[in-house]
């Protein structure tokens, strides 16, 4: 279930009320006159079932609620009500299906900020992959996939795409442009320093390295890999299962490709600098295609069943 909080405009708040009492889902409705300051308004509360959520936030966006006064939307966790789960039982659709369209590009414009905090991430995680692919060690390369926030753009980028929102598109680009760019010169420098003190070696890098030579090899099943974890990280935003992207962290090679791209490039090994770039680039075009259609195809999807449950409550 969905909690809505919102602030309405005293000439609205009737508006606001019947669009709420006629829409399927909808439990637990408050209206407490005055009650709001800044805005000034009144203030009405009221749980929806979340498969229904996004219609709801959708209309009251169309009364220009969002301007005027506001909408805010919190997840409840627990909720013991019959009302509620009558309401649960009349939306149509499964919650965890549902998608939040208003959350999920409040979200991705969120995660894809450039921030010190996500080139901190990002040129950490590159460092991390740089000392598992010198030492040919998985481990650690689990562990800058794991650390590594570009999911977050790739995400924004998919949705930004779906939604038509140009500014999400850049901001999105931007993030995963300067974040790599940064990460790969630090993880330059990081690569001569670690020679210097004699960790690194040419004689590493150049070595067969079995567990990570795949990571400047691209093949098919490179882009096939990208193509499944962005299918699970798309759905793991839209169902709110975050647990999943766990294993979208593990999947992809995006930020090990750019650590060997670094180091290769340190040491003038230009042909592997190569290969880890087009593995990269191959892992992002996956990724962010993967995501689009996921969510073209969710967006289909809900409204076929919203038509069809408009043309059942008609007849």
């Amino acid at each position: 279930m969905l909690h809505l909080r919102l602030i309405t405009p005293p000439e609205r708040t009737d508006d606001v009320v019947r669009l709420i009492e006629g829409t399927v889902g909808t439990a637990h409705l408050v209206v407490i006159p005055g009650a709001a300051r800044h805005p000034a308004g009144d203030v009405v509360m009221c749980d929806v079932a979340r498969e229904a959520g996004d219609e709801l936030i959708a209309e009251l966006r169309k009364l220009g609620l969002h301007r005027s006064g506001a909408i805010a939307v919190e997840h409840i966790e627990l909720s013991l009500s019959e009302h509620a789960e009558k309401a649960e039982e009349d939306a149509p659709g499964e919650g965890a299906d549902a998608v939040l369209w208003e959350q999920l590009q409040d979200a991705t414009h969120e995660d894809s900020t450039l921030s010190v905090t996500y080139v901190a991430f990002l040129t950490i995680a590159t460092m991390i992959a740089a000392c598992g692919v010198v030492l040919d060690n998985a481990i650690l390369i689990v562990g800058a996939m794991a650390v590594g926030p570009e999911f977050g753009p790739l995400a924004g980028l998919s949705t930004a795409l779906v939604r038509r929102a140009p500014r999400l598109a850049l901001r999105s680009l931007i993030a995963l442009v300067a974040g790599f760019a940064v990460a790969l010169l630090v993880t330059v420098g990081f690569t001569h320093f670690m020679d210097a003190v004699d960790l690194f070696s040419r004689v590493k890098l150049d070595a067969e390295r079995p567990n990570t030579n795949f990571i400047y090899r691209p093949d098919a099943f490179s882009f096939v890999v990208a193509v499944l974890a962005g299918i699970a990280g798309t759905l793991s935003l839209t169902s709110a299962k975050s647990g999943a992207l766990i294993g979208v962290a593990i999947s992809v090679t995006t930020v090990p490709a750019a650590a060997n791209a670094a180091v290769a490039f340190s040491y003038d090994e230009y042909r592997q600098a190569w290969g880890s770039t087009e593995q990269l680039l191959l892992n992002l075009l996956g990724i962010v295609l993967a995501g689009t259609l996921t969510l073209v195809a969710q967006k289909w999807l809900w409204a076929r069943q919203r038509a069809r449950v408009s043309e059942a409550g008609r007849a």
